[in-house]
């Protein structure tokens, strides 16, 4: 579950079609879809063949829905995950379900640079669609060969160093957009920029996936900035109150808790905010850059019943201009 909450209500429901524009882009104020909206809700009368789409983690929990309902609108997909049997599984179940055999699977693992570079150097064509959908979360204290705090690296060092490599095949195809897949844990910190890896404080697995969840909103802020003249923009989300194997570091009697409390939205509802900031957001400068339940999020001093809203510090311009010249460096290093 990306966060808990103490209501988990829907907030609205999908409706009809009637304000989407040609190009599949929905208005600021004309939002036909909620948080009981499926993933293949979304793509409903969208035909995205002819075009590619990558999804990092796409063989567990939302990714595989993301995945599903890309193809199911005709894209062609790549899953990129780290077990290659579990992909394998993953990307026959999505073309046997969606009809779409344009579904192939990619070795990345997101602690290892090496992997991210030759994932990006076998790139061919142009990438329409990046989804960092992977993560991890409240993890114990683990780092990468570098040194690097294992959750800053793979939620945010390693998509960062994927979506760079990949920054020509992204401007290759002229309208390209980057999912960033936060969460409302951002609310629990900023960037740590006097110590990111925890070298000189006290390890708090909360304090960094904090940290990590409000870098890949910065970095969505920034990549638009930077790369918006190269047709790339993007946009990050959260996709809302989830159970998944995302919480395998819970203690299991919490868990259990939570999970009798709180039921949450299904991988398919949580996977139709992904899909929607993909294809019928309008992304852009100037243009919202978090989104939940299919819709930009308010901006609020502290998250709403742990769910909602977006706080000031992972909207910071200054903070993302910064965020991503250290980012820079510090993959530049390995």
């Amino acid at each position: 579950m990306k966060s808990t909450s103490d209501d988990l209500q829907p907030v609205s429901r999908r409706s009809g079609m009637t304000d989407v524009a040609s190009d599949g882009s929905v208005p600021f104020g004309a939002l036909p879809f909620g948080a009981e909206s499926t993933a293949l809700e979304v793509v409903e009368g969208l035909d995205l063949h002819g075009r590619s789409a990558l999804v990092t983690g796409a063989s567990s929990g939302i990714g595989v829905e993301t995945a599903r309902a890309l193809a199911a609108a005709g894209a062609s997909v790549t899953l990129a995950v780290r077990n290659l049997q579990a992909g394998a599984r993953t990307a026959a179940d999505i073309r046997s379900s969606t009809g779409n055999d344009a579904v192939r699977v990619a070795r990345l693992d997101l602690a290892d640079l090496g992997s991210v570079r030759e994932l990006a150097a076998g790139w061919a064509g142009p990438l329409h669609i990046l989804v960092n959908n992977a993560g991890i979360m409240h993890t114990p204290e683990l780092r990468t060969p570098a040194g690097w705090e294992m959750q800053f690296a793979v939620n945010h060092l390693g998509h960062f160093a994927l979506a760079t490599a990949l920054h020509p095949a992204l401007a290759a195809a002229g309208d390209a957009r980057i999912v960033a897949v936060s969460s409302s844990g951002h609310g629990s910190s900023g960037i740590r920029f006097d110590d990111l890896f925890f070298e000189q404080d006290a390890y708090d697995s909360g304090l960094a996936y904090g940290q990590s969840k409000t870098a890949n909103v910065l970095f969505a802020l920034e990549a638009t900035r930077r790369w918006a003249d190269d047709g790339i923009t993007a946009a990050a989300l959260m996709p809302g109150g989830i159970w998944t194997n995302l919480q395998r570091h819970w203690d299991p009697e919490v868990l259990a808790g939570m999970k009798r409390r709180h039921p949450g939205k299904s991988p398919a509802q949580g996977a139709a905010t992904s899909v929607f900031v993909a294809t019928r957001a309008t992304l852009g400068v100037g243009t919202p850059g978090y989104y939940e339940d299919c819709h930009p999020a308010q901006v609020v001093p502290m998250i709403v019943d742990g769910i909602h809203g977006v706080l000031p510090h992972a909207l910071d311009a200054q903070a993302a201009r910064r965020l991503w010249e250290v980012s820079a460096e510090l993959v530049a290093s390995v």
